[in-house]
């Protein structure tokens, strides 16, 4: 009978600490400031550039506010979600809208970013001036 309350306590904490262990940022981590892009090069008006800093992500499309950020540990490094507010950069009318960023680790100065993990696209930094990714 004690080893049944011994397994009913367990199976109980079990889910409790399954969640644990994503943790909750107010802005993207530091090693992923910077400018990105899909393309071979960065160049001046690359369709394909983003830029990502503490509190916003940018991109050809889209001005995005960042509200929050969930780390997950992965095997190659952290997997992030960004909560985004969006408003579209060619809309006249500013109308807001929620979207969902994730960035994971590709590698030293290579990212995938996407709004699902069945399209990530794989991007790279655009200059050396910021940490790497990979930290």
């Amino acid at each position: 009978m004690r080893w049944m309350a011994v397994l009913t306590s367990i199976v109980a904490l079990l889910p409790q600490v399954a969640g644990a262990h994503v943790v909750r940022h107010s802005s993207i981590p530091q090693a992923y400031w910077g400018t990105w892009t899909a393309g071979a090069t960065c160049v001046d008006g690359d369709k394909t550039a983003i830029v990502l800093s503490a509190k916003a992500y940018v991109s050809p499309a889209a001005r995005c506010a960042v509200d929050s950020v969930s780390e997950t540990p992965g095997e190659q490094g952290a997997t992030y979600s960004a909560r985004l507010q969006c408003a579209n950069a060619t809309a006249k009318a500013q109308k807001k809208s929620v979207a969902n960023l994730i960035i994971r680790p590709d590698g030293t100065d290579r990212i995938s970013l996407g709004p699902s993990f069945e399209s990530l696209a794989a991007y790279q930094r655009c200059g050396t001036a910021g940490p790497s990714a990979g930290q």
